[in-house]
């Protein structure tokens, strides 16, 4: 049975626009090559750490929520270890409540985007 999760991990910071984004898309690669289905992803950019990892300060970060089988989790994860550019994931599996939440914090967060874009144009 497919259930939902969200996945975020944060890739080292000496990587470039590119090098990011090549690791992004073969994550996203991995999950639909094993039939996830994946419903929504965000890439939050350059954030620093709460705390020093591998002694870096910083991290790019990326979301990729999806619907897939649990055992497609585990080896994801295992792909996560095993690639030098990711420095920390997290996986978990939403419930009903989760979905209900992620779907009302990105609809809020497009209404805000287009609020923002009213007024840019507005001034």
């Amino acid at each position: 049975m497919a259930r939902r999760y969200e996945t975020v991990f944060i890739m080292t910071p000496v990587l470039s626009d590119d090098q990011a984004k090549e690791t992004v898309q073969k994550f996203k690669k991995f999950l639909t090559e094993k039939g996830a289905e994946i419903k929504h992803e965000e890439s939050w950019g350059l954030k620093k750490l709460a705390y020093p990892i591998q002694k870096k300060t910083t991290g790019f970060y990326h979301l990729f929520e999806f619907e897939a089988e649990g055992s497609i989790v585990s080896e994801l994860e295992v792909n996560y270890k095993r690639d030098e550019r990711v420095i920390r994931y997290l996986t978990v599996s939403l419930d009903k409540y989760g979905v209900e939440f992620v779907e009302k914090r990105r609809k809020l967060k497009s209404e805000k985007v287009k609020e923002d874009g009213k007024k840019e144009t507005e001034v």
